[in-house]
């Protein structure tokens, strides 16, 4: 029967891969685990609704150029098929109701494929609760065809009102000082509690037997715990990453990390860029990297200008750092935005080929080239990246 299932990290040579879809997107109906407020779109705090169709269709030719060039380098890409409760339509547990569904573009975030493992994240949003059920008819084929593959979930989340901190938005907008949301940054208190293990997959990012696990506004401190049991009984190292943002206000700054694929990205075995905005925290990271050989460069800054009248992460204009947001081929070609002209230049001089991929009428969808990815099958074996460990961490 054939090998299916198979990645153990980011950059191996790909084979196969899920590619998310814009179709069936919307701006959730409110939440408390976040608030949408995107007033100059026609979605003003407490609307919600399906994204503008021309926004969709402009999506949909720039995700379908990136499945060609990906094709084009021999690896298989299948698209996530949108189950109608989807769209636009109320969802239900016993405890609560969410008016509607967020979408299934960004199938990394409530995935994550490491080795023949298939694991469930739990998410901490209402408006994803759903979403994993549109990846079930692709599973259910993987597990029959691969005897190898291993399907499972992390344990669903009541998300009662209970593991949210009440009234985090209104005090980080209207109440607490910088120097205080920095401080809470760094001890990684955002709008989740303790109360159950929550994470999202696109906070972890995988280097064989080590995962990398950011603590984030998705991502709480039960969550890595759960995470650090469960896949270190099945032999591998969890590590829990923090990012700190600058105080220098000349600087962007942001106090609501989400997602490590913005912090941190890997061009081949041995060379990683981290964002400069949002540098580790931890010195034990980068005295891991450095004991075992690896380099770890600044990314150079993003200097495309995104416009949009409705975008997920609330930038309407502005610079974002959704430019490190790349996706490997391989160890020698990696998927870039092709916007992003500075990074694309420090990538050339490192040695790295890059396929430029237009993709700014996608990320307003809450993601970009890796957050749009799911990679299934890549032809590395598991290896020991950091055999050299750092005590403790």
């Amino acid at each position: 029967m054939a090998k299916i299932v198979k990645s153990w990290n980011e950059w191996s040579q790909l084979k196969r891969v899920i590619v998310g879809r814009p179709e069936g997107t919307n701006v959730p109906a409110p939440e408390p685990a976040w608030w949408y407020d995107l007033p100059l779109g026609g979605f003003p705090l407490g609307q919600w609704g399906p994204f503008p169709q021309e926004m969709v269709d402009a999506a949909n030719e720039q995700m379908n150029y990136y499945q060609a060039q990906i094709e084009k380098q021999g690896a298989i890409v299948e698209r996530i098929e949108i189950m109608d409760f989807m769209k636009n339509k109320p969802v239900s547990t016993p405890l609560w109701t969410q008016l509607n569904m967020h979408g299934v573009n960004n199938v990394r975030d409530v995935i994550m494929v490491h080795g023949n493992y298939i694991v469930e994240a739990t998410t901490c949003r209402r408006s994803r609760y759903y979403e994993y059920l549109n990846f079930r008819p692709i599973f259910e084929r993987y597990c029959k065809e691969d005897p190898e593959a291993i399907h499972f979930g992390a344990p669903k989340p009541m998300l009662t009102d209970e593991s949210y901190e009440r009234n985090y938005y209104y005090n980080f907008e209207n109440v607490w000082t910088e120097e205080e949301k920095h401080q809470r940054l760094l001890d990684g208190k955002f709008q989740l509690t303790e109360k159950e293990a929550l994470w999202d997959a696109a906070d972890i990012f995988r280097f064989g037997k080590d995962l990398f696990m950011q603590l984030s506004c998705v991502s709480n401190k039960a969550g890595v715990d759960w995470m650090k049991r469960m896949f270190g009984a099945l032999g591998f190292r969890v590590h829990m990453v923090q990012f700190d943002s600058p105080m220098d206000k000349s600087k962007p700054d942001n106090f609501h990390p989400w997602h490590i694929d913005v912090n941190l990205t890997v061009c081949r075995t041995g060379l990683c860029l981290y964002n400069p905005d949002w540098k580790p925290v931890d010195p034990e990271f980068f005295k891991l990297f450095e004991d075992n050989g690896w380099e770890l460069v600044p990314a150079a800054r993003p200097e495309f200008v995104h416009r949009n009248k409705v975008y997920l992460t609330g930038l309407y204009e502005g610079k974002s750092w959704i430019s490190m947001n790349t996706f490997n081929i391989s160890d020698k070609y990696m998927c870039v935005e092709a916007h992003e002209t500075g990074y694309l230049d420090q990538l050339d001089k490192l040695g790295v080929n890059c396929i430029p991929i237009p993709y700014e009428k996608v990320s307003p969808f809450g993601g970009a080239l890796h957050c749009t990815t799911l990679d299934i099958y890549r032809e590395e074996e598991l290896t020991d990246y950091f055999p050299k460990q750092v005590n403790g961490w």
